[in-house]
């Protein structure tokens, strides 16, 4: 999950100890990673839930928007690997990677990481919403801030992660010219925090795990327990109370969105097994994506809710 990137170098480090093959070019795109983009279909939220996913011309912006955010990451992934450079170079795993073990030197890096910034930019400015620029300056700052000296910060470390996200739906929202309702703002926010603390709880888990990241050092087991007990159970009592305000059932012209709840409890469920039950896994973010209960359960919760928004109904 996670709005600022840095989160997610842990995830793959299996990736990392493979010695890097190919030229800068295949470095570089490495170094974007560009397997972590599905998180940008967040942007994509707002269209989808204002039913206007079958209206071309917001379509393509929505899309252009995502696209954008794919860059900006990209850039924030190349500005960690910067920031890093020489404690990854020591790091028996992350070493591997294009930037600390010189497949992609580091001036390369870094005109690589502004003409990043400089397109990303630019091709907003012209085809898309001023808002949708200015969120994706916020993104950006935040994720620099979070860089260089935010993620060494426990709790605000997570909180970070989270209003990236919410970043991503804001700029969504401003991208097709719609008011993102505080609900979808607040089941994102609470879902971010929710994922980013469990991220956390398999962390501290770990041997040695305060080194690998200094926040850590300041993290409990009991405490995480708690936050993501509360933070899970917020998201669920948000998620409902979505469902059966009266503006949803209006607009959706349907009662039946209530129906999607019980996916939702499964889902915060197995992530909770996933994180306290899996301790020796790569990640419990990606973990979750392994599981086929998870997989399921989160394709039938996204049947049900296209057939109750775009009201499908079988012939």
């Amino acid at each position: 999950m996670a709005a600022t990137e840095d989160d997610d170098r842990d995830e793959r480090d299996s990736d990392a100890e493979v010695p890097p093959r190919g030229g800068v070019v295949l470095g570089l795109i490495k170094t974007i990673r560009p397997h972590q983009w599905v998180k940008n279909l967040f942007v994509l939220a707002p269209i989808f839930f204002a039913k206007n996913v079958f209206q071309t011309p917001l379509l393509l912006r929505a899309l252009g928007a995502v696209a954008a955010f794919c860059l900006l990451s990209g850039a924030v992934y190349t500005l960690n690997d910067l920031v890093d450079v020489e404690a990854d170079r020591v790091h028996p795993k992350k070493r591997f990677r294009p930037i600390p073990s010189g497949q992609v030197p580091e001036p390369v890096a870094r005109v690589f990481l502004g003409v990043l910034v400089v397109v990303v930019f630019a091709l907003s400015a012209v085809f898309l919403p001023r808002g949708f620029v200015f969120t994706a300056a916020g993104y950006f700052a935040l994720n620099v801030a979070y860089s260089l000296k935010l993620k060494k910060i426990p709790f605000l470390d997570v909180a970070c992660i989270s209003a990236g996200f919410v970043l991503r739906v804001l700029g969504g929202g401003f991208a097709i010219d719609v008011k993102v309702s505080w609900y979808m703002f607040a089941c994102t926010a609470l879902l971010a925090l929710f994922l980013g603390f469990g991220k956390r709880r398999h962390e501290i888990a770990q041997e040695k795990a305060g080194k690998q990241r200094k926040a850590l050092e300041a993290y409990t087991a009991k405490g995480l327990d708690i936050t993501l007990y509360v933070t899970g159970g917020l998201t669920l009592v948000t998620y409902v109370a979505y469902t059966l305000d009266h503006s949803t059932r209006a607009f959706f012209k349907s009662d039946q969105l209530w129906m999607t709840t019980p996916s939702v409890v499964i889902g915060v469920a197995r992530f909770l097994q996933i994180v306290m039950g899996h301790p020796k896994a790569e990640s419990p973010t990606q973990e979750m994506l392994r599981d086929s209960l998870f997989v399921l359960n989160l394709v039938a919760w996204a049947v049900v809710v296209v057939a109750i928004v775009y009201r499908i109904r079988p012939t």
